[in-house]
């Protein structure tokens, strides 16, 4: 294994660790990197979606490589009478490319079907026994200590379905509402692959965690025969539950005395309100490349903290939402957002918002009653 040692070993090939390494590749190739994956292939089984706001001009030249879908068309919202179209261009990148494309740029430095047993600030070690030493190990394998974090959750059951007729559905629509509110605020986002295939996902914002996929697949099946569609087969399937934080303490999910180098969730480098990852992985990748090896471990450490601090008002939006709103009426506060300017919505989503639009979302007539809202905002759940 002498061969494997290097100067930064990341652990756990999904969106963050893999685009820490090429950022690595790409801006600092007398690095010796190491990607270190539990599965046999990187990425696992996702397909991530940003829009074109989402990721800095300067900053595209990462996930550029990666993209296998974009459409030029923008997308659209679907409320209870009430639609739109928004012009912003939007993308999508397939777990399966980004194997591909870490194994083309990493060669024999990604290292998949590696269990690892643990992880110290300078080296790692694998269930067989075996050792990598490194100078530096970022641990970037998923979601950390959640029980120091106030949760809702996101959680979806995703599939794409090729269809014996055209679908019709000429660009994505990131939320179709219209469907019948079922375990919260529930909606489905569809991205149409080809003329007879589509991705067809099924997402509620829950109270819960616990997700009945044989029952989303059902209602899957369901709304794709309510759209006249004949489907030949389901030719892929993903599910996930995310956490959309609305409180907690930053220092019990990351203690001060954890020398390890954290990314990706694992650092809470997430959009607390959505659970969206992608833009902080992007920027927080772009960010580690100019950063020296030595005093990695606490660097990041407080590039996350102060994330975290920034994070305050989607959390208290995130209260709201969990808090205040009956979970069949959520869909009310989402609609009102989608009537608001393309700019802020766009911020939204990319945790830029600017202090007017913050202001403005919490303007007008609320969809929630003030007195819960305030109710939701002073007495957290413990």
């Amino acid at each position: 294994m002498a061969d494997l040692d290097c100067d930064l070993a990341i652990v756990g090939g999904g969106l963050a660790g893999g685009l820490i390494a090429l950022a690595c590749a790409a801006r600092q190739p007398e690095w010796r990197v190491l990607l270190i994956e539990r599965e046999s292939a990187a990425g696992g089984n996702h397909l991530w979606s940003f829009f074109d706001g989402d990721v800095a001009p300067a900053d595209r030249w990462l996930v550029d490589p990666l993209v296998g879908q974009r459409w030029a068309q923008g997308h659209e919202v679907r409320f209870p009478g009430y639609r739109r179209g928004l012009e912003t261009i939007y993308n999508s990148i397939s777990s399966v490319d980004l194997d591909a494309y870490l194994h083309a740029v990493l060669g024999g430095r990604l290292l998949t079907g590696a269990v690892v047993a643990s992880i110290a600030p300078d080296r790692v070690r694998l269930a067989d026994g075996q050792t990598i030493a490194a100078e530096v190990v970022i641990d970037a394998r998923g979601a950390g200590d959640l029980s120091a974090l106030r949760c809702g959750w996101q959680k979806f059951v995703g599939q794409t379905l090729r269809l014996a007729q055209p679908h019709g559905i000429a660009r994505p629509v990131i939320m179709d509402a219209t469907v019948a509110q079922i375990d919260g605020y529930r909606f489905v986002y569809l991205l149409p692959r080809d003329a007879r295939t589509i991705f067809v996902e099924d997402t509620y914002y829950s109270d819960g965690l616990a997700l009945d996929e044989a029952g989303i697949a059902e209602r899957i099946a369901a709304y794709a025969q309510a759209q006249g569609w004949q489907v030949e087969e389901v030719i892929h399937s993903e599910s996930g539950v995310l956490p959309v934080v609305h409180g907690g303490d930053f220092d019990r999910y990351w203690p001060a005395d954890d020398p390890v180098a954290r990314a990706g969730v694992k650092a809470g480098l997430f959009q607390p309100m959505t659970g969206y990852s992608l833009p902080d992985a992007v920027r927080f990748a772009t960010w580690l490349v100019e950063q020296p090896l030595k005093g990695l471990p606490a660097a990041t450490r407080t590039y996350a903290a102060a994330h975290w601090k920034k994070g305050l008002y989607y959390r208290l939006l995130g209260r709201m939402l969990f808090g205040a709103a009956v979970p069949d009426q959520r869909w009310r506060i989402f609609a009102r957002f989608y009537r608001l300017r393309p700019g802020l919505i766009q911020r939204f989503y990319a945790g830029r918002s600017t202090i007017a639009d913050r202001i403005r979302i919490l303007c007008g007539r609320p969809p929630v009653r003030i007195r819960d809202a305030m109710h939701a905002l002073l007495n957290p759940p413990a």
